[in-house]
């Protein structure tokens, strides 16, 4: 059997946002701000909940979590990204390539498992109060958050090897600002159909799942919420979940427009612009989100500024 002269690469070059050079100073400065604003936010909100006594519930607790794995999140493109725009140097190696995929795949699959158990908190919560603390009690929240994380990390590390499992041999622009999925693949010399198999299993086994629990959830809410006599009590139940939903709503809508589209040279070369939405405005809106709609995170932010004026 004749084998082909195939020249494995070593290295990828991140064509980053833009093709203009004369728009990267204000593309990092923005970039810049964006990372920093996101990563104050979620730590603002994990260290709220930690010294607020008034905010050590289970619902809270899976907050400061989702602000973890934001963080994680965001961190697994930004700094890379950064790094181009400022030096100039678009080359990521292989492994570090391959690295930043897990990571990205890693936390996007824990997000999403971790939306869905806050969609249970909120359900175990209005559905059944009475045994709201016995349903999510300490032992159960540990377990619900290790268990996202270890569907996380299949996420991450069955993608990531059954797609660097390809042979890569030219050419190495990777029309992105990171390793994502689609365009890793559209530079493979190999077949690719097996990959795409299994990352469509995988991925859309986990998605389907997650997407049909949080639906579920809130279909036996709003029953519940309709069974309350008056029209006050009923938008006060569902206002806990406000925050909440608008951020699954967020999260969900922006990936699917994202990832949904036919896989072109031309559609990668838009939905590089478009996956910001993805993967850099949503983790800067929930901060924004769970502090301008949630009462008891204001009070608490308002207690903890109050005691520092007052020393």
């Amino acid at each position: 059997m004749e084998r082909k002269n195939q020249t494995h690469l070593k290295e990828f070059i991140l064509l980053g946002l833009s093709d203009d050079p004369n728009t990267e100073p204000f593309l990092f400065a923005t970039g810049l701000l964006i990372y920093m604003f996101t990563l104050a936010g979620n730590l603002a909100i994990i260290i709220l909940i930690q010294i607020d006594q008034h905010l050590h519930t289970p619902m809270y607790f899976l907050l400061s979590h989702l602000s973890f794995t934001e963080i994680c999140y965001i961190t697994s493109t930004m700094p890379k990204m950064l790094w181009v725009l400022l030096s100039g140097d678009k080359t990521i190696s292989l492994p570090g390539c391959a690295v930043q995929m897990y990571c990205f795949l890693t936390t996007v699959g824990t997000e999403d498992v971790l939306l869905t158990v806050m969609a249970y908190d909120r359900y175990a919560a209005i559905c059944h109060p009475l045994h709201y603390m016995l349903l999510m009690n300490q032992s159960v929240l540990r377990w619900l958050i290790a268990a996202s994380w270890a569907v996380g990390n299949i996420n991450g590390v069955v993608n990531t090897a059954f797609i660097f499992s390809l042979n890569f041999c030219g050419p190495n622009k990777i029309v992105h600002f990171f390793c994502d999925i689609p365009p890793v693949l559209h530079l493979s010399c190999s077949d690719t159909s097996f990959a795409e198999l299994v990352t469509f299993i995988v991925s859309g086994s986990i998605i389907t799942a997650t997407v049909s629990l949080i639906v579920l959830s809130y279909a036996l809410i709003v029953l519940s919420v309709l069974k309350i006599s008056t029209a006050r009590g009923r938008i006060k139940t569902f206002s806990t979940c406000a925050s909440h939903l608008t951020v699954v709503t967020i999260y969900y809508s922006t990936g699917i427009f994202t990832y949904l589209r036919p896989s072109s040279r031309h559609s990668m070369e838009n939905g590089r612009v478009i996956s910001v939405l993805y993967t850099i405005v949503t983790p800067l809106l929930n901060p924004l989100i769970y502090s301008l709609r949630n009462k008891e995170m204001q009070v608490a932010l308002q207690n903890v500024l109050g005691k520092k004026q007052n020393c």
